[in-house]
């Protein structure tokens, strides 16, 4: 897969409108193009709007698992706000950010850095349980 065309398929995925994946095949592509651009940026940055707070920590375990990152924090050690939640990861500190939203979205953004412009942007809302 190349970068151009990981890119098509994460630009699919808008923050504007929620797009379903509709099977396996679909599933395994957008992981695909996903771990390339995570690869091939220097940084990232993970959004996560979750319908409480230990859906949010597993499933920043669970990109982060599959982004071969060595985090692993216990949704016990998180109070358990059982709200809708949004967690912001930043990836250069390991360090998270829960607090309540009211949002409708569901999913997982990703903001990527890089010094090739073309990396560059926010992709998303990927589905919660992408990496599950």
């Amino acid at each position: 897969m190349t970068i151009d065309h990981a890119l098509n398929i994460l630009k699919q995925y808008s923050c504007i409108e929620t797009k379903n994946i509709n099977s396996e095949a679909e599933k395994t592509e957008l992981q695909e193009a996903l771990l390339l651009v995570i690869k091939e940026s220097d940084s990232y940055n993970l959004g996560i709007c979750a319908n409480n707070s230990p859906e949010a920590i597993n499933t920043l375990n669970s990109y982060l698992k599959a982004f071969g990152q060595e985090f692993n924090s216990d949704s016990s050690s998180v109070t358990d706000m059982n709200e809708t939640v949004y967690l912001k990861f930043k990836i250069l500190d390991k360090s998270y950010y829960i607090d309540s939203y009211q949002g409708d979205y569901r999913g997982v953004l990703v903001s990527c850095q890089s010094e090739n412009d073309q990396l560059i942007g926010t992709y998303g809302h990927f589905p919660l349980d992408l990496f599950n």
